[in-house]
């Protein structure tokens, strides 16, 4: 009891007494380093986390990035010429845990995670070390949940500067979980709700990727804040990070040139990201072509497997092409007509940046595809969602129909996000 009313007198005086000036020391005469934690579920975040890193060299051209990654993430940096700390080599796999978690077309992202806590603890011993061994002048964690939690369970540990950046906040209950998920998910951002609380300056910058308005308008909980109130007051807005150029999806027929697209067939593109956990969505796409090209005359569909699905346990179907990982998808995404995508954000904001009309097929069970993804694509008026109860082949091939080279016309897609986060790092450094 003692022990404990001292950390919490501790605790109390850290969170009322003024900031101290910040004096991280480093060796002279060296380039300012930063670690860079990019979170491995998909390649969404190692995108935009590229960005980021390209124009904070633009304003720190001194900076050296380490990046302390997993796969799929390091397949996607090695191919940019990108430093990966061998550290990396130690990190338990999180998208195996993920991947090992999904059923048909079916992920439970909150149990999930309540499931993953050895391989975040190991983990972060493995940045524990790190950092203990090297010097750095700036840590990123995008959606490195493992340092963000023990960071703030361990705040004497923090020995340079912490910028937190996210695209969603706040745990969210699946209808049928009833009333016991509706208190565990409440209790999981109460504890989010109190770390903050006690150590509010461990992060030195608290980064939401996207605006205000992209933030869902619900409540943590009974008797919690709501999310979109408690976001504005801790964190500030990049707005959305794209990891390319517009400019370069700008002339549509250049790039369908360019990608062997001629310009009298409709390109249905199907990619479920960078994880394995959308093989079955890939699967009722490829089952639904024979009648869509019915509907579609001269209808070609390209799916991509991505980096994490072995093409070998995919079917063939004549006419179809099928592909692993493609670099530069985005470009694929701009030049197509309709498109079948899972819900995650970067491939759906990616196409509503585009404004081409697509389908997409959240992952059941998973909240974030569900309810904060669905929100921001309801805000910009983009995609068509389906269940995947209704992706059986006829029922998917009339809605491809229905979407192929529909004129659409969504909310434009703000495009300086990677500028505004990257100099909201640098003022920390």
């Amino acid at each position: 009891m003692v022990v404990n009313r001292a950390i919490r007198d501790f605790a109390e005086r850290f969170r009322q007494e003024p900031a101290p000036p910040r004096r991280w020391t480093r060796p002279l005469d060296r380039r300012r380093r930063v670690l860079y934690l990019s979170s491995p579920i998909g390649l969404g975040h190692a995108r935009r986390d590229l960005a980021i890193a390209h124009e904070l060299r633009k304003l720190r051209p001194d900076l050296q990035v380490d990046w302390l990654a997993q796969d799929p993430v390091t397949r996607l940096l090695a191919r940019r010429g990108e430093q990966i700390h061998p550290a990396s080599s130690f990190l338990a796999s999180e998208s195996g845990h993920w991947e090992s978690e999904c059923g048909e077309h079916d992920l439970h992202a909150f149990q999930a995670a309540r499931r993953m806590d050895e391989i975040l603890l190991s983990n972060f011993m493995v940045f524990s070390d790190l950092v203990r061994s090297e010097h750095y002048d700036l840590w990123v964690g995008d959606e490195a949940w493992d340092v963000d939690y023990f960071l703030h369970e361990n705040p004497e540990l923090k020995r340079a500067p912490y910028v937190w950046l996210t695209d969603f906040v706040g745990w969210l209950p699946m209808p049928d979980g009833g009333d016991r998920e509706a208190a565990l998910t409440a209790d999981y951002n109460l504890e989010m709700i109190e770390q903050i609380g006690r150590f509010p300056r461990l992060r030195d910058r608290a980064v939401f990727v996207g605006d205000p308005g992209d933030v869902v308008p619900d409540s943590f909980g009974a008797g919690l804040p709501p999310i979109r109130n408690w976001v504005e007051q801790h964190f500030q807005f990049s707005g959305y990070i794209s990891g390319y150029d517009p400019a370069e999806v700008a002339d549509r027929v250049a790039i369908r040139a360019e990608l062997g697209y001629r310009h009298d067939e409709k390109i249905c593109l199907v990619t479920v990201g960078g994880t394995g956990a959308g093989a079955c969505l890939l699967r009722r796409a490829m089952a639904a072509y024979p009648a869509a090209k019915r509907l579609v005359p001269g209808l070609r569909m390209v799916v991509v497997a991505g980096p994490r699905i072995d093409l070998a346990t995919l079917p063939a179907h004549d006419g179809l092409e099928l592909h692993g990982y493609v670099p530069n998808l985005y470009r694929h995404l701009a030049a197509c007509d309709v498109a079948v995508v899972q819900g995650g954000l970067t491939t759906t904001m990616e196409l509503a940046a585009a404004q081409r009309p697509f389908i997409y097929v959240p992952l059941r069970h998973h909240f974030e595809q569900n309810f904060h993804v669905r929100h921001r694509l309801d805000r910009y008026r983009a995609g068509r969602c389906v269940d995947y109860e209704d992706t059986a082949p006829d029922s998917l091939a009339q809605a491809i129909a229905a979407e192929a080279g529909r004129s659409v016309s969504y909310r434009p897609v703000e495009n300086d996000g990677a500028v505004r986060a990257a100099a909201l790092l640098a003022e920390v450094i």
